[in-house]
C-alpha cells in the first residue's frame, strides 16, 4: 500500500474514534423519576409484573435485575426516552426485600428500585360485599380532620380553606379512624372512601368554578395512580384504617377511576405512548354523553365515539384502553391497589365510558387473583334497561360478559327521592322494582337515596324527617345492598354537588358542635339518628330483610306493603307515605305466613299485636310512618340494642 493511501486510512480511522468518542461524551446519563408499581409479590398471578419508568435520557436503554429471585425480559422505550417498559420476572419462593432495576445506556448507568412484597394474609381482607352488608359513603376531606398537621402539606400550600367550598377541609384517614366506632354504633358494616389518589398540588385553573380555582380534595383528578393525597395521609396510614376497620368488623370500599387522568397529569404532555390517551390536549373528542347509544347494537360509529373517547367536560382526558400498554397498566395498578391495602370491594367511577372488553378482562384478573373480591359500578341513569346492560353474568349483544358483580340502583334511586323526599307516588318506586327481570342479579344492586354527586335528601323540596325516615327504611329493607351517605343519618342538608359535601358537624377543630355525639345532635337530628340506627341494625338482625325473596303484598298511590322471606321466616314491610293515617289490609300468603301467626312491629309504630286472619293482616298506620312486622318469638324484640352494635358480618355470599 502507498504510503498516502495508509495515512488516508490513518486519518479516518482516527476521525472515526473522535467521532465516536464525542458521541459518547455528549449521550446523557439516564435519570429515573418513578417507577410504577413500586412493587410486586411473589406467588401473584400477575407474572411477569410489567414495570413502567418514568426518567430521561432512557433511549437504548437496558434492563438488568439486581437481586436474587427476579430477572428481566421486555424492555421498550418511548421515542422521547422519557418513559421504558420491563417485564420483571418473580420467582414464587423470592424473598420479601429491595431489589435494584439496573438500567444502562451508552450515556451511563442508574439504578431504579423495586421491591418484592410478601402477600398480605387473605383472613379478614379482599372479602366482597353482599345483602348482609350496609355501606357508608365517606369523603374523606369532609368527614373529620383527626390530623392537622397535614391540612396545608409543603408540597401543596395554599389549598387549605374552610371557606372555601372547593378546596381542602383537612379531613383526612386519621379522622375516620377515630370516628370507626361512631360507624361501629350506627350499625354499617363497610365503608366507601372516595379516591385517595394523590391530585394536583397546586390551584386548579382549568376547572374553574363560581370564577375561581379549585382543587382535588374530591379525589377524582388524579396526577399519580400510585400516590396517596397528602392531605389525607400517607399509604401507612392508609394501611392502619383498613386494619382497624377489619378489627372492628367493617369492610373497606375503594373509590377507583380507570375512564380520565386529571388534567395535570404528568402523561397528559408526555404520555408513555402515543395512544395512551384517546387524543392529546389540543386535539381531542368532547364527550356528548349519548349515552343510550352505548347499549343500542344500531347507534351510528360517530355519536358512540365521542361519548366513549370524548374528554369530560372537554378538559378530564379520556384514557384508551385499547392501547395494550395503558390497558396493563390500569389492570396492574387495580391489582396493586387491593394487595397493598386488604381493601374488599371496587365503587367504579364511570363504568360506561370504559370499553367492556376491558371490563372483562379487568374483572377477569381481580378474580383470578381475589376469588371473594367483588364490584359495584357507577352507571348515574335512571333507566334500568340501560343500567342493566352492564352487569356480568351474561353476554349481550357485544358478545361480551363484563363480569361486573353490582351496580349503583340509580333507576330506583330517583323514583324513591320523588316518592318520599317530594311527596310523589310510592307506585311508583314498586314499578321501579318491577323491572328487576332486565338484571341478572338484582338482589346485589347498591340501593342509595343520597351520595357525593347529587344534593342532600333534606334538600329535596318538601322533604321532612318522616320523609327520610321513610326513604332509609325503604333501602334498608327492600332488596340489594343498602349504602347510605355520611351525614345522611342525622339530615345533613345541601342542594348542589359543592353543599352537598359539606364537613360533618364536629369532625374538625373549632366546630361549634359535635354530631358525632348525642349532646352535639339538634333534637330533630337525633329523631333521625335513632330511628335510622335503629333500621341499620334491623337489617343485620332480621335475616329476611338482607336474604329474603321479595314479594309485593300490597301497592297503592300511597301505600306499600311487601315481604321479606326465607325458608326459615318472614318478614312484612309496611310504609304510609301519605300526609294522614290509613287504615288498609292486604293478603300474606304469599310471604308463608299461616292463619293465627301473631306479628308485632319492630319498629314499634305500632302497638300491641296483629294477627293473620284468613290469610290477610289489617293495618291502621299513621301518616307518613312505617312497620316492620315480625311473627311473634321469631327474633328477639324489645331489647335495647348494645352500644358498640353487632358484630361485623365477615362478607357471607348469598347472592
Amino acid at each position: 500500500m502507498r504510503t498516502n493511501e495508509i495515512t488516508t486510512a490513518r486519518l479516518t480511522l482516527l476521525v472515526a474514534l473522535f467521532f465516536m468518542a464525542v458521541s459518547a461524551c455528549s449521550a446523557q446519563a439516564p435519570s429515573v423519576e418513578k417507577v410504577e408499581p413500586p412493587n410486586w409479590w411473589a406467588g401473584h398471578s400477575i407474572n411477569p409484573v410489567r414495570v413502567l419508568v418514568r426518567g430521561k435520557n432512557l433511549n437504548g436503554a437496558r434492563v438488568e435485575a439486581v437481586g436474587q429471585g427476579i430477572k428481566t425480559g421486555l424492555v421498550r422505550v418511548n421515542e422521547r426516552g422519557t418513559y421504558l417498559f420491563v417485564d420483571v420476572f418473580i420467582n414464587t419462593d423470592a424473598s420479601p426485600g429491595a431489589r435494584q432495576l439496573r438500567i444502562r445506556s451508552g450515556g451511563g448507568t442508574v439504578d431504579a428500585p423495586f421491591e418484592i412484597s410478601a402477600l398480605l394474609p387473605r383472613q379478614g381482607r379482599f372479602q366482597g360485599f353482599s345483602p348482609d352488608d350496609v355501606i357508608y359513603l365517606i369523603m374523606p376531606d369532609r368527614f373529620s380532620d383527626g390530623d392537622t398537621s397535614n391540612d396545608d402539606p409543603p408540597q401543596s400550600r395554599g389549598l387549605y380553606d374552610r371557606a372555601n367550598k372547593f378546596y381542602y377541609h383537612g379531613g383526612d384517614f386519621q379522622g375516620i379512624i377515630n370516628h370507626l366506632p361512631y360507624l361501629k354504633d350506627l350499625g354499617v358494616t363497610a365503608i366507601w372512601l372516595t379516591p385517595w389518589y394523590d391530585n394536583v398540588n397546586h390551584p386548579d385553573e382549568i376547572e374553574k368554578k363560581e370564577g375561581g380555582t379549585t382543587t382535588g380534595f374530591h379525589g377524582y383528578g388524579a396526577v399519580d395512580f400510585y400516590g396517596v393525597e397528602e392531605h389525607f395521609g400517607t399509604l401507612a396510614k392508609l394501611r392502619e384504617l383498613v386494619d382497624d376497620a377489619h378489627r372492628l368488623g367493617l369492610k373497606v370500599i375503594e373509590d377507583e377511576v380507570r375512564n380520565h387522568t386529571g388534567p395535570y397529569h404528568p402523561w397528559v404532555d408526555d404520555s408513555p405512548t402515543p395512544t395512551w390517551y384517546n387524543g392529546t390536549r389540543a386535539s381531542h373528542l368532547k364527550n356528548v354523553f349519548q349515552t343510550w347509544m352505548l347499549h343500542d347494537p344500531y347507534a351510528e360509529e360517530k355519536s358512540r365515539r365521542e361519548t366513549m373517547e370524548g374528554w369530560f367536560l372537554d378538559f378530564l382526558p379520556d384514557l384508551n384502553q385499547h392501547d395494550e400498554e395503558a390497558r396493563r397498566y390500569l389492570i396492574q395498578n387495580t391489582l396493586w391497589w387491593i394487595g397493598a391495602t386488604g381493601v374488599d370491594g371496587i365503587r367504579e367511577d364511570t363504568w360506561q365510558y370504559v370499553p367492556n372488553d376491558f371490563w372483562r378482562d379487568w374483572t377477569a384478573a381481580i378474580r383470578t387473583e381475589y376469588p371473594n373480591f367483588r364490584v359495584f359500578g357507577e352507571v348515574k341513569d335512571g333507566d334500568p334497561v340501560h343500567v342493566s346492560f352492564y352487569q356480568g353474568g351474561v353476554r349481550r349483544f357485544d358478545g361480551i360478559d363484563t363480569g361486573l358483580d353490582s351496580l349503583l340502583d340509580f333507576p330506583l334511586f330517583y323514583p324513591a327521592r320523588r316518592a318520599f323526599g317530594e311527596g310523589g307516588s310510592v307506585r311508583e318506586v314498586a314499578q321501579a322494582l318491577s323491572k328487576d327481570y332486565l338484571y341478572t342479579n338484582p338482589g346485589l344492586l347498591v340501593t342509595l337515596v343520597g351520595g357525593h354527586d347529587d344534593g342532600r335528601f333534606m334538600s329535596e323540596k318538601g322533604a321532612s324527617v318522616a320523609g327520610a325516615k321513610l326513604a332509609h327504611t325503604f333501602i334498608l329493607t327492600t332488596r340489594g345492598v343498602p349504602q347510605l351517605y355520611y351525614g345522611d343519618e342525622i339530615g345533613m342538608t345541601g342542594p348542589d354537588e359543592p353543599t352537598t359535601r359539606r364537613d360533618f358537624p364536629g369532625g374538625f377543630p373549632g366546630d361549634a358542635r359535635d354530631a358525632f355525639t348525642r349532646a352535639g345532635r339538634t333534637p330533630e337530628e337525633q329523631e333521625l339518628f335513632d330511628y335510622v340506627r335503629r333500621v341499620v341494625h334491623l337489617h343485620t338482625e332480621l335475616e329476611p330483610l338482607r336474604r329474603g325473596a321479595l314479594k309485593d303484598l300490597y301497592v297503592a298511590d300511597q301505600q306499600y306493603a311487601y315481604g321479606r322471606t326465607t325458608a326459615r321466616s318472614s318478614v312484612i314491610v309496611v310504609i304510609n307515605n301519605d300526609s294522614k293515617a290509613v287504615g288498609f289490609e292486604f293478603s300474606v300468603a304469599e310471604a308463608n305466613l299461616k292463619d293465627g301467626t301473631r306479628l308485632e312491629d319492630h319498629l314499634e309504630t305500632l302497638r300491641g299485636e296483629m294477627r293473620v286472619e284468613r290469610g290477610r293482616v289489617s293495618v291502621t298506620m299513621p301518616a307518613r310512618s312505617a312497620a316492620v312486622l315480625v311473627p311473634r318469638g321469631t327474633f328477639p324484640s324489645g331489647v335495647e340494642l348494645e352500644k358498640d352494635g353487632p358484630r361485623g358480618r365477615g362478607g357471607v355470599k348469598t347472592f
